[in-house]
């Protein structure tokens, strides 16, 4: 296996375990990764136009987050509004029920970390930092990920 192959499917791989975990970890909140991800952006970020929210995430970028919104809105989780300064955008902000919920999220993603922590203990992970962000800086959840690096 070429190293470029080998790079892309341990990235692939890391990248499905991690959200497995993160997947099965979240099933008794009753969200999946993605709207988990809407949330934490909301908590940190909110209240946001839907094209805001859309720039900030990672899970859907490129695409209009209309669809993962809706699904947290008839959840009670988020709620939409006419933007006050323009009739033309949409905002979304967490209910109180949201907010809740954005901080069992936090537990559970500390929880992960925790974990890649363990597993980096020992290594040097500044080259690969390096090499990760310069791969994804012109692509759209590179773009993405260092607007919200970006407080």
């Amino acid at each position: 296996m070429r190293p470029a192959e080998q790079l892309r499917y341990l990235i692939l791989a890391a990248q499905r375990e991690g959200n497995r975990l993160l997947g099965q970890a979240l099933r008794p909140l009753g969200v999946t990764p993605s709207q988990a991800e809407v949330i934490r952006v909301l908590q940190d970020r909110g209240p946001l136009t839907l094209n805001g929210l859309g720039e900030l995430l990672v899970c859907e970028s490129g695409t209009s987050p209309s669809r993962l919104v809706e699904r947290l809105v008839a959840a009670g989780l988020v709620k939409r509004e006419v933007a006050t300064h323009d009739r033309r955008h949409i905002e979304v902000s967490l209910t109180a029920e949201g907010a809740e919920l954005g901080r069992e999220i936090i537990k559970i993603e500390d929880d992960l970390y925790r974990s890649i922590d363990a597993a980096a203990d020992g290594h040097d992970l500044e080259p690969v930092f390096g090499f990760l962000r310069t791969f994804v800086a012109d692509l759209p959840a590179g773009q993405a990920l260092a607007r919200r690096a970006r407080r």
